[in-house]
């Protein structure tokens, strides 16, 4: 109970002020104690109004937070042109050629296993395994990324799937390096794409097309499938939907708690010190991202490889899946919110947003004009 408490009061303190979003100076103090709060109380119309319009968690979920800039004198612009000189003049170039080098071993050998061993299905998956490894440990490495994992590493076992937050695709690379993980993602274009349909297909990934209402009954049956295999890659599900902003979590699909099989949670928080991990897709390519991190300083990670979950007697798979995302959330110090990730695709579009918010504040005016 004490838990269910200090979710509610986290989100409260989460939910803005509505007044705060109205122009400032057209809120005049009514006489005695009624104040725009009341009205909103009152009337179901005006709540359901602001409800609509205000900035909530949900958007905060999927917004990138830049960093406060810190080259605002004389004294520190001189160090911030050095560091710029630095990491686009030396470390983008050598991180350039650290991950040229990786795909050229990667792929001299990755072809010759995957063509020449066709009779020796279990040599070639355990060196095509290796080798996904290894070249997610160069992409890595040209972020000179930090990842610090905790827990024990994730084994081959059947009947069990793992869950972890999203923040970006670089998510998949982080654990990968780790564990060559099946993994169910969004089909992707471009040379994204091109390695899904290709490399990753021999570890057993599953695709699908978020716009394809069919190929959730297709995940569904292949999901299924993969978990009871004693041989396939660890399956690796990613709950929320979509790319949430590191600060938040939001509410896990119940397709992975219905599987009947052991449940690892895996928590993954980045320190925002050099860089943001988040990954917009609405704003930028995963290729812009990509070289967002390369020119950084370095990706700063830590991984908790949490303890497996079962079902509960009498527990629907909706609260399996909110307790697991309590415990990845606790774990990772981010927020809960009551939202679906996937109302990210539907929001109406910021001209509409401002529209009824413009309509909002003159009707409040009128009403309190009225009074």
């Amino acid at each position: 109970m004490n838990k269910l408490n200090t979710s509610s009061s986290e989100l409260d303190l989460d939910r803005p002020n509505i007044e705060d979003y109205l122009p400032s100076g057209s809120i005049q103090e009514p006489h005695g104690e009624l104040r725009l709060r009341d009205l909103l109380d009152i009337s179901p119309t005006l709540t359901e109004a602001a409800g609509a319009i205000v900035d909530d968690s949900f958007t905060r979920c999927f917004k990138s937070n830049p960093p406060e800039p810190w080259n605002w004198n004389i004294y520190l612009f001189p160090l911030w042109c050095l560091g710029v000189v630095v990491r686009y003049m030396i470390l983008f170039p050598l991180r350039v050629m650290v991950l040229t080098l990786g795909w050229i071993v990667f792929l001299s050998c990755y072809f010759p296993v995957h063509f020449l061993l066709t009779g020796q299905e279990k040599l070639r998956k355990r060196l095509e395994r290796g080798l996904v490894e290894l070249i997610c440990s160069f992409f890595v490495a040209s972020w000179t990324g930090v990842v610090k994992y905790h827990g024990p590493r994730p084994s081959m076992r059947p009947k069990q799937v793992f869950v972890a937050n999203h923040t970006s695709m670089i998510d998949f690379i982080v654990l990968e390096q780790m564990t060559a993980f099946a993994v169910i993602m969004q089909k992707h274009p471009g040379w994204v794409g091109l390695l899904q349909s290709t490399i990753l297909e021999s570890l057993g990934c599953i695709w699908f097309n978020r716009s394809e209402a069919k190929d959730r009954e297709i995940v569904a049956r292949k999901l299924r499938e993969h978990v009871h295999g004693a041989d396939n890659n660890p399956l690796l599900i990613f709950p929320e939907g979509t790319c949430v902003n590191n600060h938040y979590t939001v509410m896990f699909k119940k397709g992975a708690f219905e599987l009947g099989c052991t449940v690892c949670p895996i928590a993954v928080k980045y320190n925002k010190i050099f860089v943001d991990a988040f990954w917009n897709s609405r704003k930028q390519s995963f290729t812009t991202h990509l070289l967002q991190l390369m020119t950084s300083w370095a990706v700063v990670c830590d991984v908790w490889y949490l303890e497996p979950q079962n079902l509960k007697p009498g527990e629907t798979a909706i609260e399996f899946a909110e307790r697991v995302r309590d415990i990845i959330s606790v774990r990772a110090g981010l927020k809960k919110v009551p939202w679906d990730g996937y109302l990210k695709y539907s929001r109406p579009s910021p001209k509409h947003r401002e529209q009824k918010q413009q309509s909002f504040a003159e009707s409040v005016l009128r009403r309190l004009e009225e009074k």
